[in-house]
């Protein structure tokens, strides 16, 4: 088997993979609806960019405009991505008319090559076609979406940030798998990326070898990425959903409060004290960190100290994220367990389960950042 019919075959899977999982994520079930018709968006537009490593001569010369068109779609594969890591991180999220603005590479592209390739002759767009390589419109759409990756590559990162510490700062459950999964899609997608840009440099290159062997990479990649796609998708369908975006960091709060504070600092400071001894002593006493799903605005609810103010208290003035606030609690319940003779029967599982956890890693990871030893450890330890 030749180099080009290997590449058509991969090429093939791919887009096949690609589609297949694109029709699940269409049809499935599921609460959050719109993740899922993004990322089946950002499949298909991914299975259109394939098509054309198998795609046949005769058609693309047949339908040239066809083929000029089905390169601008790349414009619209990383928007499209951006907005479903978006979708996925916050649930209050909705597609709007200010979101077409991420549109506009490729309506520009569109507009360019509609002056410049869609009304040629036929002969004119052949001409074009064959010597495509060395021509301005294909090199600018090509340094356009290198920029655009760049972009894109910051500002989901930068999603992921907020959406990290808005969970930590709002939420006391461990499940970090969505995060996890959001992190992990993202690192392969624009490390994918960001070898194509590698690779279309030596488009321009007399690397001629290379550049075939870099498409042959490039592609394996493109297949094994879409593989690893399907088994999540299948095997964790917990992945597809998020948090309020409308949930402000404490930082955000402090920053909006009126800065006239001098004033009252002596009285403030004896509120936050004994707000600080409040919820300390409803922790120890109502336990509610035994709640495996506890979250901020449900603790502001039963201790009646407004979620902001509750923010600012446990984040800024106590230093500590909610997540790591109520863990402390959880790690000194399970240490008293562990302590008591009458509970030696006790297994980890279960206490972990007892005291609010809902994963041994999770539990193990905690347990080990307050006292340096795993649950095991601790309990031979005594």
């Amino acid at each position: 088997m030749d180099i080009d019919s290997f590449l058509s075959v991969m090429s093939w899977i791919s887009v096949f993979v690609s589609l297949l999982l694109a029709i699940f994520l269409l049809t499935v079930k599921t609460q959050n609806k719109l993740a899922n018709r993004l990322f089946a968006s950002y499949l298909i537009f991914f299975a259109i960019d394939n098509i054309g490593v198998f795609i046949n001569e005769d058609f693309v010369k047949d339908h040239l405009n066809l083929e000029f068109f089905r390169w601008t779609t790349c414009a619209l594969t990383l928007p499209i991505f951006y907005l479903y890591i978006v979708s996925v991180c916050f649930t209050d999220f909705r597609l709007k008319t200010k979101h077409l603005i991420h549109a506009i590479p490729f309506i520009i592209t569109n507009v360019v090559f509609a002056f410049r390739l869609y009304f040629l002759n036929s002969v004119e767009k052949m001409q074009f076609y064959d010597h495509r390589s060395q021509l301005p419109e294909l090199y600018g759409f090509q340094v356009m979406l290198g920029v655009q990756i760049i972009l894109y590559s910051i500002g989901v990162f930068l999603v992921l940030k907020r959406y990290k510490e808005i969970y930590q700062e709002n939420y006391a459950n461990a499940k970090t798998s969505i995060f996890k999964w959001l992190f992990q899609i993202s690192t392969v997608v624009f490390m994918l990326y960001y070898l194509a840009i590698a690779k279309n440099i030596l488009r321009y290159t007399d690397f001629d070898s290379l550049w075939i062997w870099a498409n042959v990479i490039m592609q394996f990649l493109a297949l094994v990425v879409t593989c690893w796609f399907v088994l999540k998708a299948l095997n964790h369908p917990e992945l597809f959903r998020g948090i309020d975006s409308r949930l402000q960091l404490a930082r955000d709060i402090l920053h909006k409060e009126n800065e006239n504070v001098a004033k009252i600092k002596d009285n403030q400071n004896k509120l936050i004290t004994d707000q600080i001894s409040t919820l300390k002593q409803y922790m120890t006493e109502k336990e509610p960190f035994l709640h495996p799903s506890l979250t901020i605005q449900e603790l502001s609810n039963q201790i009646d100290i407004p979620v902001r103010d509750l923010s600012v208290l446990i984040n800024h003035h106590m230093d500590q994220h909610f997540f790591d606030f109520v863990n402390e609690y959880r790690i000194q319940k399970a240490m008293s367990i562990l302590k008591n003779p009458l509970k030696s029967d006790f297994t980890v599982l279960e206490i972990l389960y007892e005291v609010g956890f809902n994963s041994k890693s999770s539990f193990n990871t905690s347990f080990k950042k307050y006292t340096n030893l795993t649950p095991t450890a601790y309990r031979n330890a005594l």
